[in-house]
């Protein structure tokens, strides 16, 4: 475990995942395997998962240090997120996310991959500026917006790149509700709690049929897909 990036305790039955490496908690390949390894542990030891991030920051996405360092390199961070996130979307146990903060490009991927996301109010900006930026969504991206996002505000959310705020992606679909900063933890530790309750293997095999459909064609695209990681266009 990569303790100064990522914290994990467990409470109750709850796996904590708080995130945080002093900036603003970019998805580069330490904080991915560190994310990876606690999702395994979690689901030895666990009945539900709980993912946060620092204070007024969730996820600002990929690390762009490395997203500047080369098409290969963009491929290989990419398709590591791309695994991370069919990890948590896939993951036997319910997932909560804590949304503390900002929420960006694969910080919103992020909160697309869990079951329950609760985000805290305030002027944080939340969604997909892919295209904004001059790069082309891949499709594991797609069509984790396209399950988990409202069906008429989908193409604003991913093709036109609209960003929202908390009470904005609480109705687009990013989030779930939005609380007051000083209640989210508490929030959404009571909502994986209550979670934990629920039966297994009975959560698990619902959960795998609910979202088969999905991941396997997300499985079928995603080695053709990865030529357009690093903002590529196809014709």
């Amino acid at each position: 475990m990569t303790a100064q990036i990522l914290n994990y305790s467990l409470k109750n039955d709850v796996a904590m995942l708080a995130m945080d490496d002093g900036k603003a908690n970019a998805l580069g390949h330490a904080m991915i395997a560190a994310l990876t390894e606690a999702l395994d542990r979690a689901q030895n030891e666990a009945k539900a998962v709980l993912i946060s991030g620092r204070e007024k920051r969730f996820c600002a996405g990929f690390d762009l240090e490395v997203m500047a360092s080369g098409p290969e390199n963009v491929r290989k961070l990419v398709g590591s997120g791309a695994e991370l996130l069919l990890r948590i979307y896939q993951h036997p146990l319910p997932v909560v996310i804590a949304c503390t903060g900002h929420a960006l490009a694969a910080g919103g991927l992020l909160l697309l991959a869990g079951d329950v996301r609760i985000g805290a109010e305030g002027e944080f900006r939340i969604g997909l500026p892919e295209v904004a930026i001059g790069m082309t969504m891949p499709v594991f991206g797609i069509e984790l917006a396209r399950d988990r996002l409202a069906r008429n505000r989908f193409t604003e959310a991913v093709t036109q790149a609209r960003i929202y705020n908390p009470a904005e992606a609480a109705a687009v679909g990013y989030l779930d509700e939005a609380v007051p900063p000083a209640a989210l933890i508490e929030t959404a530790t009571a909502r994986a709690t209550a979670l934990a309750t629920l039966a297994q293997p009975a959560f698990a095999n619902t959960k795998r049929k609910e979202r088969a459909a999905t991941i396997t064609h997300i499985r079928d695209t995603l080695a053709a897909d990865s030529g357009t990681f690093d903002g590529a266009q196809t014709r």
